[in-house]
């Protein structure tokens, strides 16, 4: 997956982008992990009980420049993408992924397009 700058998750109608004016030690301040390669990643495990290894995980992950981002739902191992969208079963895993991006929207990091 390439980063893009704007992006969807899998089924969802909103589309965000980075916010032009966070800088990296907003997403460190955030929660961001700078990776090897000079990213920023957000790992988040969406399931509610905390002990389930096979729940799905939220990860952002920002390029270096700040300006272009990947997102997605994956499983638990983080190797396929996970559609929380489709029906009644992940219903409080959208509710904790609406509420994680609202909340990075308030921050700063991203903007709503």
């Amino acid at each position: 997956m390439a980063f893009e700058k704007e992006a969807t998750l899998l089924g969802s109608k909103e589309t965000f982008k980075v916010n032009p004016n966070a800088k990296k030690y907003t997403l460190r301040d955030n929660g961001f992990e700078e990776t090897k390669k000079g990213n920023f990643q957000l790992m988040r495990t969406m399931d509610t009980n905390l002990l389930n290894k096979q729940g799905v995980k939220l990860k952002i992950v920002i390029s270096d420049e700040v300006k272009q981002l990947k997102i997605s739902i994956t499983t638990g191992n983080g190797l396929r993408p996970v559609n929380i969208y489709n029906g009644d079963a992940y219903k409080e895993i959208r509710e904790k992924v609406a509420f994680t991006l609202s909340d990075l929207v308030e921050r700063g990091v991203l903007e709503k397009v």
